[in-house]
């Protein structure tokens, strides 16, 4: 994309940063030029009859059990990293499962940050499986391979038939590197080859390990069946890793990824393509539907986007987990913005990959 670093740097106060969420909702509602002339994306949802957006049978309950990371990336979302004190307590873990055992939800997402950083991350995982709920966790490999504590984790997980997703922005080491820090792509590699090892990624075995990939820039992933068969035949020649499920997300503009699009004056150009690329066959089946977001403190959100732009569930004086049932959740409107251009744009993004 052609970079116009003078007008989209101008969305920034002097000195600022996109460190918050009331700045980041207004450089995506600016009023310079450009930003300003797009539509809203709720006119592109009420022109399509989908106003307002109602969530459907709640099937996953997604918790981000802190923003503590052994990683900083650049594309992340959360921005989570080595520094962050965020972590979600016992007390709160407990609430959520007193929710679940209550709620029509068969999945629980655990995110994080990296998640096994939690002091009670294991505790979690083992008591919603005495639930008999499915549980996913969101890895980011390395941490697999951080040191001894977490090197039994594979083990761990086939315990518990935990679904594994993990993230691997190539399957070249530079493209991987680029984005998430040097040396990540070889501790990748042998977290993947570990996870292999105790039967995940392999035919019949029932251990499923799903990789993501997120784009490198201000671009739209590809076809998601043709990255797979690529990601799955590079790999397996390459290292001999297998692997299940590949799912494309669309690097959605807030946090770091937004700092980079204002930075390298990519903004109004990557918003333009989401809006060009908006189908309503991906606004139906968005994940905010069927998904609720659990934050660090337990407050609760329609995604884990909307978390962290600080958007909590419209639910008047009812916005922590403690505090909810499934009337409420059902009678909700979901919180819409300029971001949800992304989960929308081509095939559609959510944390399951494509949509249509």
């Amino acid at each position: 994309m052609s970079s116009k670093p003078a007008k989209t740097r101008s969305l920034l106060s002097k000195g600022s940063a996109l460190s918050s969420s009331v700045e980041q909702l207004r450089v995506l509602g600016s009023h310079s030029e450009g930003i300003s002339q797009l539509p809203r994306f709720s006119a592109r949802l009420a022109a399509h009859g989908l106003l307002p957006l109602k969530p459907t049978q709640l099937q996953i309950l997604q918790v981000n059990v802190g923003k503590m990371c052994n990683q900083r990336c650049r594309h992340c979302h959360v921005d989570a990293g080595p520094d962050r004190t965020e972590i979600m307590t016992k007390e709160t873990m407990q609430e959520c499962l007193d929710f679940l055992a209550r709620s029509p939800a068969t999945t629980v997402d655990i995110t994080g940050g990296a998640p096994e950083m939690n002091p009670n991350f294991r505790w979690f995982v083992e008591e919603i499986s005495r639930l008999n709920r499915k549980v996913l966790v969101r890895c980011n490999l390395t941490i697999v391979v951080a040191n001894s504590s977490y090197r039994t984790l594979p083990e761990f997980y086939k315990t518990h038939g935990v679904t594994v997703v993990s993230s691997l922005p190539h399957y070249d080491q530079k493209f991987t590197d680029r984005q998430r820090g040097d040396g990540v792509f070889e501790d990748s590699i042998e977290a993947l080859r570990m996870l292999n090892g105790v039967g995940y990624g392999s035919p019949g075995s029932g251990l499923e390990l799903d990789l993501v990939y997120n784009p490198s820039g201000a671009f739209l992933p590809a076809s998601q069946e043709g990255l797979e068969r690529d990601f799955k035949r590079e790999l397996e020649a390459r290292f001999g890793i297998l692997f299940n499920k590949l799912f494309t997300i669309t690097n959605l503009p807030i946090s770091r990824f937004l700092e980079f699009l204002v930075e390298s004056g990519n903004l109004e150009e990557y918003m333009s393509s989401l809006v060009q690329a908006f189908n309503p066959s991906a606004a139906r089946g968005v994940m905010c539907r069927n998904t609720l977001s659990v934050g660090w403190d337990g407050r609760l959100y329609d995604c884990d986007f909307n978390q962290m732009l600080d958007l909590p569930v419209a639910i008047d004086g009812k916005q922590h987990i403690s505090d909810v049932n499934q009337e409420l959740l059902q009678d909700r409107e979901i919180i819409l913005d300029q971001h949800c251009y992304g989960c929308t744009a081509g095939a559609g993004s959510s944390c399951g990959g494509s949509i249509v």
